[in-house]
C-alpha cells in the first residue's frame, strides 16, 4: 500500500466514525488479549502473595462477610476491600478459579489502555483543530502506538496478569489522572481559553453546580483507589495534581471549576463507609495494622526486609518499561519543562506532555523517598511514561504518516537514544544466552534451569533481542526512524509469545503444580477435623486449593513439639497431615514406620502422622 493510499484510507476512516470506533475497539482488544487475556487462567496461583488475596476473597464469597477479610482463619488487614470485592464478584460470575482471581487486574489494565488511547487521539485531534490542519494518519497511528506501548510493557504485563491489588490501584489512579486532565482541558475550551482567544460555547458544567463528567469520573476513581490501597490512593494523585496546577498557575481557578467542595464528599462518601464498618467491627486492631504498619511504617521504615538503594527505581523503570525506557530521557528533554512561561501560555489540552512528566516524576519521587521499596510501587507511573514516549514518536509521524530524515525545521531524532536502544537490546540478548548460569538455586524448583535450557528458551530469547538490535541498527544507519519503535514492540511481543509464556508454564509445572497435586490428595485423604500442617516453608496456595486452614511451622523442631502436644491432649482424630520436604521430615525425627506416605510430588511430600503419647 502506497503512502498516498494510506493517507486516503485514514481520511476515509475519519469520515466514518462507526468504523473508526470499531477498529479502535478491535485494536485495543487485540493488544489487550495478547498482554492480559491469553492464558490468563491457565497457570496456577503463584506463591507467596497471589493466593493470600485469592483465599481472602474466597472466604468473603463463601461466608458473605463483605467487611472483614480473612485468610487462614485470621484477619487480613494488609489491603482495603475493593480487590476482595472484585475477585469475589468474579467468583460469583465464572467460578472459584485462577481466571476469576486475575480478572480484576486484567480489566484494570485494559481500562488504562483504552482511556490512554482515547486521550492521545483526542489530544491530537484538538491539536489539528488549533492548527487548522487534518492529520488523521498521525492521530490514529499515535493513539494506536501509545496503547500498544502501555499494553506491551513488562511491568504492566506482570501485574496485569497477577491477582493482587497493585494493578487495580494503578487502574484507578491512572484513569483518575487521565479523567482529571480531560476534565481540565475541556473546561479550558468551555471557558473560552481554547482556539487562539476565540470564545466558544461554554460547557454545560461551567453553568452547573456539578463538575463536568470527567471530573465526576475522577472523583469516583479516586474513591476506588482509596478502597484499593488506602490513603496513598488520594495522596499520590493529589500531590501530582497540586504540583501541576502550581506549575501552570491555575490552582484556585481549577479547584473552583472542579467543584472541589462537592467532589470531596463524593470521594469520601464512596470510600469512607467501609473503613467505618471495618473499624467498628475490629477496632484498634485494624487501625494499628492497616494505617500504622501497612501505611505509615512502610513509608518511614523498612518493612518485611524490603530495603533497596536510592537508585532502585531507576533500575525498575529501565527494566519494567523496557525496551522503550531508553527513550525516556529524550522524551523528557523534548518537553523543555523548565520553560514555565512557555507552558503557561499554551492551551490547556497542549499541556498533556507536561502533565505526564509531572505525573511520572511525582510517582517516582514519592516512592524513592519511601523507605520500604518494591518493584510494584512505581507501577502507576508506567502510563505517564507511555504518554511521554508516544508523544516523542508522534513528532516523526509527518502529514503523510511516513518517516523521513530530519530537516532543519523539523524535530531531530535522538540518535544517541537509538544507539542506546541497540546496546540495551544486545546486552539483554547476551544475558539471556547465559540465563541458566545466572539463575539462583530455588529449592522449590531445583531442576528449573536445566529444563529451561532443554527447551532452548534462553537461546530463543537471546536471538529475538539480538535480531531486534541488528534491525534497529540498520534503520539507524539508513536514517529511517519510525520503524524503530515498531521493532521494539514486535520484539517484546515475540518474546512474550515464544519465550516468556512457555517459561511461565515451566515455572508452574516445576514450582507450583506439585503443591496443587498434593493439595488435591490432602482434600481426598483428610479426615473430619484432621489438622493439616506445613513444615519448613509457607505456601499460601495450599490454603486456597484445599479450602482448609493450614498450621505453618518454620522450624521442624516446633512442628515436632506441636505433634507431641496434640498427642498428649489425645486430639481426635489421632493423626495429622504433614506437608513438607523429605529432609525436614528427617529433622523431625520421623522414621518411615512413624507415618503413612500419602503422596510425593516435586520437592514435597505429604504424610499422615499418628499421634502417639
Amino acid at each position: 500500500m502506497t503512502n498516498s493510499a494510506v493517507d486516503r484510507w485514514f481520511n476515509n476512516l475519519g469520515k466514518r466514525p462507526a468504523l473508526a470506533v470499531t477498529l479502535s475497539i478491535l485494536w485495543v482488544i487485540l493488544i489487550a488479549w495478547v498482554g492480559y487475556g491469553w492464558n490468563l487462567g491457565s497457570i496456577g496461583l503463584i506463591d507467596e502473595t497471589e493466593p493470600l488475596f485469592a483465599e481472602a476473597s474466597r472466604q468473603m464469597f463463601v461466608t458473605g462477610d463483605w467487611i472483614t477479610p480473612f485468610f487462614n482463619g485470621e484477619t487480613r488487614f494488609d489491603k482495603p476491600a475493593l480487590i476482595y470485592w472484585c475477585q469475589a464478584i468474579a467468583y460469583a460470575i465464572i467460578g472459584v478459579n485462577e481466571w476469576a482471581v486475575r480478572l480484576p487486574s486484567a480489566m484494570a489494565a485494559i481500562a488504562v489502555i483504552s482511556l490512554l488511547f482515547y486521550t492521545l487521539k483526542w489530544y491530537l485531534a484538538k491539536q489539528d483543530e488549533l492548527e487548522h490542519i487534518s492529520r488523521p494518519t498521525r492521530r490514529w497511528l499515535t493513539a494506536a502506538l501509545g496503547a500498544a506501548i502501555i499494553a506491551l510493557t513488562p511491568e504492566m504485563i506482570v501485574w496485569g496478569r497477577t491477582g493482587v491489588s497493585d494493578m487495580l490501584l494503578t487502574g484507578c489512579i491512572a484513569t483518575a489522572l487521565l479523567c482529571f486532565f480531560l476534565g481540565y482541558a475541556n473546561e479550558g475550551m468551555g471557558n473560552g481559553e481554547w482556539g487562539m482567544g476565540k470564545r466558544v460555547i461554554p460547557n454545560i458544567s461551567s453553568q452547573s453546580s456539578l463538575p463536568n463528567k470527567w471530573y465526576l469520573a475522577f472523583y469516583v476513581l479516586i474513591a476506588g483507589a482509596i478502597l484499593t490501597k488506602g490513603p496513598v490512593g488520594i495522596v499520590l494523585p493529589g500531590l501530582i495534581i497540586a504540583a501541576f496546577l502550581l506549575y501552570v498557575g491555575k490552582v484556585r481557578e481549577v479547584l473552583r471549576e472542579m467543584r472541589f467542595l462537592i467532589g470531596m464528599p463524593i470521594v469520601f462518601g464512596l470510600s469512607v463507609p467501609w473503613y467505618v464498618l471495618v473499624i467498628w467491627r475490629n477496632g484498634w486492631n485494624y487501625i494499628n495494622s492497616f494505617f500504622g504498619y501497612h501505611n505509615l511504617e512502610r513509608f518511614t521504615e523498612v518493612v518485611n526486609g524490603h530495603r533497596a538503594p536510592w537508585y532502585f527505581y531507576f533500575l525498575v523503570v529501565l527494566l519494567g518499561f523496557a525496551p522503550y525506557s531508553v527513550y525516556l530521557p529524550a522524551a523528557i528533554a523534548r518537553l523543555k519543562f523548565w520553560q514555565i512561561k512557555y507552558w503557561r501560555s499554551q492551551e490547556r489540552f497542549q499541556q498533556l506532555g507536561l502533565f505526564a512528566f509531572i505525573w511520572f516524576v511525582g510517582v517516582f519521587s514519592f516512592f524513592t523517598i519511601a523507605v520500604t521499596k518494591l518493584p510494584s510501587y512505581v507501577l502507576p507511573l508506567m502510563p505517564a511514561a507511555a504518554i511521554l514516549v508516544t508523544l516523542l514518536w508522534s513528532d516523526f509521524l509527518l502529514d503523510k504518516g511516513t518517516p523521513c530524515p530530519p530537516l532543519p525545521h523539523s524535530p531531530t531524532f535522538p540518535l544517541w537514544s537509538g544507539w542506546v536502544n541497540v546496546a540495551f537490546l544486545s546486552a539483554v540478548g547476551v544475558a539471556l544466552f547465559h540465563l541458566p548460569e545466572l539463575l539462583g538455586k530455588d529449592p522449590a524448583a531445583p531442576n528449573f534451569p536445566q529444563q529451561l535450557q532443554q527447551l532452548n528458551l534462553p537461546m530463543l530469547g537471546g536471538i529475538i533481542w539480538l535480531l531486534s538490535a541488528v534491525i534497529i541498527a540498520v534503520f539507524l544507519l539508513r536514517r529511517f526512524w519510525l520503524p524503530i519503535i515498531g521493532v521494539n514492540l514486535l520484539g517484546l511481543t515475540a518474546f512474550l509469545i515464544v519465550v516468556l509464556m512457555p517459561a511461565l508454564f515451566l515455572v508452574d509445572r516445576e514450582r507450583q503444580l506439585p503443591l496443587r497435586e498434593l493439595s488435591a490428595i490432602a482434600v481426598q485423604a483428610k479426615q473430619p477435623n484432621e489438622e493439616l500442617i506445613m513444615v519448613g516453608f509457607k505456601k499460601p496456595t495450599v490454603v486456597f486449593y484445599t479450602h482448609e486452614n493450614v498450621n505453618f511451622f518454620k522450624f521442624p523442631e516446633l512442628a515436632q513439639e506441636h505433634i507431641q502436644n496434640q498427642a498428649a491432649k489425645k486430639a481426635q482424630p489421632a493423626s495429622v497431615l504433614v506437608l513438607s520436604q523429605p529432609k525436614k521430615l528427617i529433622q523431625m525425627n520421623l522414621q518411615p514406620a512413624d507415618y503413612e506416605n500419602l503422596g510425593s510430588s516435586g520437592a514435597y511430600q505429604l504424610i499422615r502422622v499418628s499421634l502417639k503419647s
